[in-house]
């Protein structure tokens, strides 16, 4: 295995939960709760749960593709 593959590994682990930590923290401002049905509160925090996890991977999706095209820009000059 590439030295830089396990950067490239470590880096995207770090990323896709760094922003699902974000996503997590951004989502405590809306209040959820009033749309949930009473007495469905497992089902309410797992949706939470998949939601933070589906919208956090795909902002560090987009994080980490705008940085790998970024740094092949300069093949275009030569």
């Amino acid at each position: 295995m590439s030295v830089g593959v396990g950067q490239q590994a470590i880096m995207t682990l770090c990323s896709h939960l760094f922003f699902i930590t974000v996503t997590w923290w951004a989502l405590q401002g809306f209040q959820l709760e009033k749309l949930m049905k009473p007495k469905k509160v497992v089902q309410g925090r797992l949706f939470m749960i998949l939601l933070t996890v589906a919208i956090g991977s795909a902002v560090s999706n987009f994080f980490l593709d705008y940085l790998f095209w970024s740094q092949r820009i300069p093949s275009l000059f030569y």
